[in-house]
């Protein structure tokens, strides 16, 4: 792979472009603040503010693991009803874990989880929310495939930030590439717009080729959008299935870089509340980034991206006359900040350790 110069923007050994540049940020793990969480989702629906709601009230968080307790990558975790058929499902993440989330009556409803032949099953009950099912596994593959999406709202209201952010995000996969953990890393990119620009989703299909990469992305710029919410529906849908993702025995992230809610009121639109569950479907975790102006609404949404496919809310930080800073305006407290390409480094990290050794 082809390797930047010491102490150019997005070097790993010089000055990187987060830290030069100042984006700073905070994160918030909505499945790990559980009650929390509903509370705040509670206030947000009461408000009459637009969203697609899912209802995740009766979450079940699901583990499966081998007999020797390493976590499974890749099992199917499926949701069944009291006749065998199933109501949904999702590929466990790298720490081996799926969250379902049954509504209604859920009298002889049941889990499974099935991975290379192998299966398991448990029986839902009102007093458990948590799982642990057991499989003859193989071993995860090694290099640990991981693919990398980031997902970019290119309108022109990320004008003031795109420069910063492109730089940002070209350290984060530089840095990515250069971890110690043993990976067989892959980049991909979607940028959205709005109706009626130039184009309102486009990919770059993955590549194991960082400066290929940081290539397609020197070519970005921001234009367009005119209203406030961006077609985030159909950017949404062309990050989980243009591109050509690992699914099984790989670690799938989409990282979402927006200052916008989705418009909720186009025809013939794509849903992001049916796209969050289809990547959970496929073992894609999503972490949305907040950029500057992000309102309550698009808040919510992001959050909701975040909590149903196991990834966390990371909100850009900023402090007196919107300069870089420790501060946010979003419905989040006890978080400590970082720059933002330590942070989405920490996160990745974070996710390949339950795979190492």
């Amino acid at each position: 792979l082809a390797e930047t110069a010491p102490g150019a923007i997005g070097s790993v050994d010089g000055l990187d472009g987060g830290r030069r540049l100042g984006l700073r940020a905070g994160a918030v793990d909505d499945n790990a603040a559980w009650d929390d969480y509903l509370l705040y989702r509670q206030r947000f629906l009461e408000s009459g503010i637009e969203a697609h709601d899912v209802d995740v009230s009766g979450r079940r968080v699901v583990t499966v693991t081998r007999t020797d307790g390493s976590p499974v990558l890749g099992a199917a975790v499926t949701l069944l009803d009291a006749g065998g058929a199933v109501i949904a499902g999702a590929l466990t993440t790298s720490d081996g874990t799926a969250r379902l989330f049954p509504v209604g009556d859920i009298g002889g409803m049941t889990i499974s989880a099935a991975v290379g032949g192998g299966s398991a099953s448990t029986a839902l009950d009102e007093g458990t929310r948590e799982h642990h099912l057991t499989l003859d596994a193989p071993p995860s593959p090694s290099p640990i495939a991981l693919d990398v999406l980031f997902l970019i709202d290119v309108t022109g209201s990320m004008g003031d930030e795109i420069d910063r952010l492109k730089a940002t995000v070209e350290t984060i996969a530089e840095r990515i590439d250069a971890l110690d953990t043993e990976t067989d890393l892959r980049l991909a990119m979607t940028v959205y717009r709005d109706r009626g620009d130039s184009f309102v989703a486009r990919t770059f299909e993955f590549t194991p080729d960082v400066a290929a990469f940081a290539t397609a992305l020197a070519a970005v710029t921001a234009d367009g959008g005119g209203d406030y919410p961006e077609s985030l529906n159909e950017g949404l849908h062309e990050a989980v299935h243009a591109p050509e993702w690992r699914v099984e025995d790989a670690v799938g992230l989409i990282f979402l870089i927006a200052d916008a809610p989705p418009v909720l009121t186009y025809q013939d639109d794509f849903d992001y509340a049916v796209e969050m569950l289809a990547a959970a479907a496929r073992g894609i975790t999503i972490y949305p980034i907040a950029s500057s102006g992000l309102d309550d609404q698009g808040e919510y949404v992001f959050r909701q991206l975040a909590q149903t496919t196991g990834g966390r809310f990371v909100f850009l930080t900023y402090g007196a006359g919107g300069g870089p800073g420790d501060e946010t305006t979003h419905h989040v407290d006890d978080y400590s900040v970082l720059s933002l390409d330590d942070l989405v480094v920490t996160i990745v990290e974070d996710t390949l350790a339950p795979l190492e050794g």
